[in-house]
């Protein structure tokens, strides 16, 4: 793993970056001139970007608490982004100190907080990779993995807020059918993703015009359906991430024509 002075030597604060554009949108420190231009085009489209963000958010830690409350101990975190509160390590191990968390991002300036990451309680365990979701490969044959989780005992993969940042020539499918195919029966798959199909056509130009490198890849929820067509959904199936399991949550709920994010979390077969 590159160490922060290298981590900090890829960091061009020129590019807009996700991760930073995101922990923008949280209301996070973590960002720069072009990830707030950026952030603030795409909201000025889609008014409700920084309400997803909030509730996409919201959505993985009840996702995590459920499978650890259902007895899943291990949590493979792919696209982890910027550390906020609530991380998945934080989540799990409020339910079992014991849990054990793996987390996988590519963005430089995540790995200069992958300390924040690492703080595990006593008896569990954590760990960062430098990692893409594009190499799957790579992310399954790190010695880290192998070393924080048991690959014989059931996995929680999280996929939260980054398949629509793999375009569709990069094989999405192939990706989820790869590591999900390296997972023990008994786990799981916690996903969510970006949609434009709730927006008025000029909104949907604006934001492909700020989309100039062609890295995000809204899909539809049909599309999105079928990449999780291969297992089993957990109740209520996919739903916005403003409704998945929120039934404590205080109302009134956003409606999901405003936060435009699916959900699901699916036993894999």
């Amino acid at each position: 793993m590159d160490t922060t002075d290298d981590a900090l030597a890829r960091i061009d604060t020129t590019v807009a970056h996700p991760a930073r554009r995101y922990n923008y949108w949280l209301g996070g420190k973590d960002h720069f001139a072009a990830d707030r231009a950026s952030g603030d085009a795409i909201a000025a489209a889609m008014p409700g970007v920084k309400l997803m963000a909030v509730e996409n958010r919201a959505f993985m830690s009840r996702a995590v608490r459920y499978l650890a409350e259902q007895g899943i101990r291990q949590f493979l975190d792919i696209g982890t982004g910027i550390p906020a509160p609530n991380n998945t390590h934080e989540v799990a191990q409020s339910v079992d100190p014991a849990s054990r968390v793996v987390y996988v991002d590519n963005d430089p300036i995540v790995l200069t907080h992958a300390r924040a990451l690492l703080t595990s309680a006593p008896g569990g365990m954590n760990a960062y990779i430098d990692g893409d979701l594009r190499d799957p490969g790579a992310i399954l044959s790190h010695p880290d993995l192998a070393t924080t989780l048991d690959m014989s005992e059931p996995i929680a993969l999280l996929l939260v807020a980054v398949l629509h940042f793999i375009r569709e020539d990069e094989h999405p499918q192939e990706i989820i059918d790869t590591l999900t195919a390296a997972l023990p029966p008994g786990s799981y798959l916690v996903a969510s993703h970006a949609t434009w199909e709730f927006l008025p056509a000029e909104a949907i130009a604006a934001l492909t015009a700020n989309n100039q490198d062609g890295r995000f890849q809204a899909r539809t929820g049909t599309r999105f359906a079928e990449l999780l067509s291969a297992f089993d959904l957990v109740e209520p199936g996919i739903t916005s991430v403003a409704y998945w399991h929120a039934d404590d949550v205080p109302d009134p709920r956003p409606s999901a024509e405003e936060v435009a994010c699916y959900a699901a979390v699916a036993r894999i077969r």
